[in-house]
């Protein structure tokens, strides 16, 4: 390995490392919000702000960091954005009441979002020609397996250690992250003259807009949807704003987010893959955990450990993807992941109520091992048709239609788990009659060992009924989940259709030079 080639790998590892603690950030917390509720007394429909209130500071920021990036350049954006997040970090970590905690969430949010983007933008720089599969490669899987381990590496540290010590790992990657990047990093140089002039009130749309919408898909579900005058007035707002910042995204000369960036065809179906992908990446992460816990009953280490197989299998799928990426066509890699994760899901949709991490270890090599086939060639393909000179503005609005995505998934699935198990209940229930012999059977063997049990015949037969009652809600929430699984393999069938679209992108021979 030459000198030359060393001083693009390192600062380009040390930025991979920023990244992937920022993402792994976003689901660190979801196997442990039961931990960190009980330990600050949150009520029940204050827990999820703790992930809620993260993503909606992170999905403002990520497409403001290419402008960001032109203001204070990559190696300060990035090394004070690493420093900000390892301090709000801490700040979580030392948390005394709910309030606190989202406080210090938004802006764990707010300061760490830039170091997502900034790496994908960083690659193009560093690296060219074929060497850009690789780049693309690392990149692809830590976007895609940083959210996966999260729940994963959350439960082991809640279980093993205390919640806090979520947020006290960040401390140290976080502040050597910070200073070697300030060390390492010389891509170019900052433009404090952009200040001026800038969009402004661009900024505040996007921000109003961005952040009504995230709220609406997050906790929507659980407030019924429009039923809610909260929800029902950010929808209105989320619309008006998104409007207005389109409208003047595309007549302002100095945008913040290069929507004219979208008229390149490559660029335009790369967001709308990176928006499949963040469908399929969070949605999974959302419902696996949520089945585990709450039909199976599983603690958060006991779901981290079955949910472990996803990881091992991206990884498995990393030097393999390295491996074809320089001999066959990116597109046809492309479609195989999409397909793959397609296949994946379909196999979900089998799901039963007694699934543990036996019966999901197929399923979940099935989604793992291809991740890398959907997210890196969208990177290659998407924005290396994009001149260099419009990446750092593109990467921003690339990168947000993942997580956003990802929102649009939850928010889905959370809804079919909502309205599709009240129906499977409903027509369960409408079979549990005094005509139904085989649960009369049952009932009356429930009836009798509680009464053995309770002293009475009474007390037994009410027991033996709620016992009826949870059986048929545990089936009727494991075919909730089925459903939510086939919606995500319509996605992807689709998405995988479209692939052929794309034009086959050659990387430049040239490495991109440093700009001092």
């Amino acid at each position: 390995m030459t000198a030359a080639e060393l001083r693009g790998i390192l600062p380009f590892a040390v930025m991979c490392v920023g990244m992937f603690v920022a993402l792994l950030d976003i689901q660190i917390v979801a196997s442990s919000l039961q931990d960190i509720g009980g330990g600050l007394s949150a009520a029940q429909d204050q827990i999820s702000w703790v992930q809620t209130a993260y993503l909606i500071a992170e999905i403002i920021v990520i497409p403001l960091s290419g402008w960001l990036t032109r203001v204070f350049s990559t190696r300060w954006l990035f090394a004070v954005s690493a420093a900000g997040f390892t301090l709000a970090s801490l700040m979580c970590a030392l948390a005394w009441s709910i309030e606190s905690m989202i406080l210090f969430r938004i802006l764990q949010g707010l300061l760490g979002a830039s170091m997502i983007p900034t790496v994908f933008t960083s690659s193009f720089h560093y690296f060219d020609g074929a060497r850009r599969v690789y780049a693309a490669a690392v990149v692809g899987t830590i976007a895609s397996i940083a959210p996966t381990l999260g729940p994963v590496i959350g439960g082991f540290i809640t279980d093993t250690l205390d919640w806090r010590w979520l947020f006290y790992i960040n401390l140290v990657p976080g502040l050597a992250v910070a200073l070697l990047v300030a060390m390492l990093v010389k891509i170019d140089r900052p433009d404090l003259s952009l200040l001026k002039g800038a969009d402004y009130p661009g900024i505040v749309l996007l921000g109003v807009a961005l952040g009504d919408l995230e709220y609406v898909l997050e906790e929507g579900a659980r407030w019924n949807w429009f039923d809610d005058s909260t929800i029902r007035t950010c929808a209105v707002l989320a619309a008006v704003s998104g409007i207005l910042f389109i409208a003047r995204a595309l007549t302002y000369p100095r945008p913040v987010v290069d929507l004219r960036a979208l008229r390149n065809a490559n660029f335009a179906l790369g967001c709308f893959l990176s928006f499949v992908s963040g469908i399929g990446i969070f949605s999974t992460i959302y419902l696996t955990p949520l089945f585990l816990g709450y039909v199976r009953g599983f603690s958060a280490w006991q779901t981290g450990v079955a949910i472990f197989s996803t990881g091992a299998a991206s990884l498995v799928g990393v030097p393999v993807y390295v491996a074809l990426g320089r001999r066959v066509d990116l597109r046809w890699l492309m479609m195989f992941g999409l397909a793959s994760f397609g296949l994946a899901m379909w196999s979900f949709s089998f799901i039963t109520h007694d699934w543990g991490s036996a019966e999901l270890f197929v399923p979940q090599v099935l989604r793992g091992f291809p991740q890398v086939f959907v997210v890196a060639p969208a990177v290659t393909l998407g924005l290396g048709s994009l001149p260099l000179a419009r990446l750092q503005y593109a990467s921003g609005l690339f990168n947000m239609m993942r997580n956003l995505g990802g929102a649009v998934g939850i928010a889905v699935c959370g809804a079919i788990l909502n309205s599709r198990t009240n129906l499977h209940f409903h027509d369960i229930a409408s079979n549990l009659t005094p005509g139904n012999a085989a649960m009369e059977r049952l009932l009356q063997g429930l009836t009798d060992r509680y009464a053995a049990l309770l002293g009475s015949v009474d007390a037994g037969h009410l027991a033996a009924l709620k016992e009826l009652w949870h059986l048929a809600y545990r089936e009727a929430a494991t075919m909730a989940y089925a459903d939510a699984f086939r919606v995500i393999m319509v996605a992807f069938i689709i998405a995988t259709l479209f692939v052929p679209l794309l034009r086959k992108v050659t990387a430049p021979g040239t490495a991109a030079t440093e700009s001092h």
